[in-house]
């Protein structure tokens, strides 16, 4: 970044890291009860045989993560004029949304390059800030994260230091009740798992032998349903489903050993409830490290008599935004009867400098709001589950932020956007039928209130709508 913001006189950042301090914390917070609280349960088979399949294993521990502290030493001037900046938007803090105004001057102050007023305002929004607030203050804090992150070159570090721990941190146990706990209360995930393999049961139909590449990052959890409609659907002869999942990670991170630690009991599971269905099933993962565009497409496996669907759920946007054509015309060449794609609806392109960054930096914020309000909605505000996820927000706002373009793995783009690249990739939209329509209805009358389905006007797919906001974008596609 530029070197004019070396005269920010933000002293010093500390990752705290002793997880019995993030415990005290937690407690003297008053959360240590919170995951006893029960929300109201669903009955879909859906949420079902994710729970058949993802039983109990042992006892829960939080996923815990640190957060970094900084501490500021600022000259009396600058305390000084600091007062006057909080006087300026004395008025925005009476409301709701004084986070979005406070944290856009300051990327702002970035864009323009004026270090005395990001001083001021700095220091003000590290004295309201926090991760344990309401949804103003726990945004101002993950943001401000990421906005010292960037001014002081150190993003990709705390990036790699913050994603390190949490993979660390993985098992089988807490990513099972963080996993189930958001599908319970919330369509956020679920929503694209009933879409998708709705049109995938379509594509099958009268296939003998199936195979799902599943490149995804919901741990598994879209696939027992799927189990379950093989099992029952009426041919003579039960087909053979062998599913391939790949996960991706970076090759920066040494926290490898939990997802595949997770990833081994999720198969062990697979296996025996596909035997309890009575279904023919094989296993396996496939673990890259580095870009999933650079995947050694060999290790697929794929075989001509097999019916092939590619479902590929929230990781797209985890590919360089360079290489994100090249590894959907990979996929085209692999011929496959149908391809799932599931992305979060959003434009999420932060620039390096000037209005760009400014934009993109805005963007950002609109969404994450979004994104915390629904989970506002959807969990007790003391919930483990919930404080796992916000942190896994925001790790994805530092990493937006705070990173290079170059090394970003969390950009997200638009319907609009994703169906150009596939349209040009040789691939057309399929539509999705009335009765998937209608499971996905069936699915959000069992959530709370202010979620919908919505059609894309411009574009192929659906998209689950909050309120009036889409969020998530499910669509389908085939070869031309």
């Amino acid at each position: 970044m530029d070197t004019m913001f070396t005269n920010v006189t933000l002293k010093h950042q500390q990752f705290i890291s002793d997880h019995q301090s993030f415990n005290s914390t937690l407690t003297s917070s008053g959360s240590s009860g919170s995951s006893a609280h029960d929300h109201h349960q669903t009955t879909t088979n859906h949420h079902h045989h994710q729970q058949c399949f993802m039983e109990e294993a042992s006892s829960s521990s939080l996923m815990q993560q640190p957060h970094f502290h900084f501490h500021h030493q600022f000259p009396t001037s600058t305390a000084t004029a600091t007062h006057d900046v909080s006087l300026e938007f004395l008025a925005s803090f009476s409301t709701n949304g004084w986070a979005s105004h406070v944290l856009l001057e300051a990327a702002r102050a970035v864009a323009d390059k004026n270090s005395c007023r990001l001083n001021q305002l700095i220091w003000m929004l590290n004295e309201i800030s926090s991760p344990y607030g309401d949804i103003d203050e726990k945004l101002s804090s993950y943001f401000l994260q990421a906005l010292f992150s960037r001014i002081t070159d150190s993003g990709d570090r705390n990036y790699r230091i913050l994603s390190s721990i949490s993979e660390k941190m993985c098992t089988f146990e807490t990513t099972r009740k963080l996993v189930l706990k958001f599908q319970e209360v919330s369509p956020w995930t679920t929503f694209g798992h009933v879409a998708s393999n709705g049109v995938i049961m379509e594509a099958f139909d009268g296939e003998t032998k199936l195979h799902i590449i599943d490149v995804s990052n919901t741990y598994c959890t879209q696939w027992p349903t799927l189990l379950e409609a093989i099992a029952t659907r009426t041919t003579e002869e039960t087909p053979h489903l062998r599913l391939t999942t790949v996960i991706s990670s970076t090759p920066k991170s040494d926290g490898s050993d939990g997802i595949e630690m997770i990833m081994r009991e999720i198969g062990n599971r697979m296996e025996k409830f596909a035997r309890l269905m009575g279904v023919p099933f094989k296993f396996n993962v496939i673990h890259h490290m580095g870009d999933l565009s650079d995947l050694n497409f060999s290790q697929l496996d794929i075989q001509s008599d097999e019916a092939l669907a590619i479902n590929l759920n929230g990781t797209l946007r985890s590919v360089s935004n360079h290489r994100r054509d090249y590894l959907i015309s990979m996929f085209r060449s692999m011929n496959p009867k149908i391809v799932m794609i599931v992305e979060e609806e959003a434009d999420l392109d932060v620039g390096i400098h000037g209005i760009e960054f400014l934009r993109g930096f805005q963007e950002c914020l609109r969404w994450f709001r979004v994104y915390f309000e629904a989970l506002d909605e959807s969990f007790p505000q003391t919930s483990n589950e919930r404080l796992m996820l916000e942190r896994e927000a925001g790790r994805a706002v530092m990493n937006l932020v705070a990173c290079p373009p170059a090394n970003s793995v969390e950009r997200r783009e638009t319907a609009d956007r994703w169906s150009c690249r596939l349209r040009a990739s040789g691939f057309s939209g399929v539509s999705y039928s009335d009765e998937g329509c209608d499971d996905v209805r069936a699915l959000l009358r069992r959530y709370k209130e202010g979620w919908s389905m919505g059609r894309s006007e411009t574009g192929a797919g659906i998209f689950l709508m909050r309120k009036e906001t889409a969020v998530v974008w499910a669509s389908a596609w085939k070869p031309i």
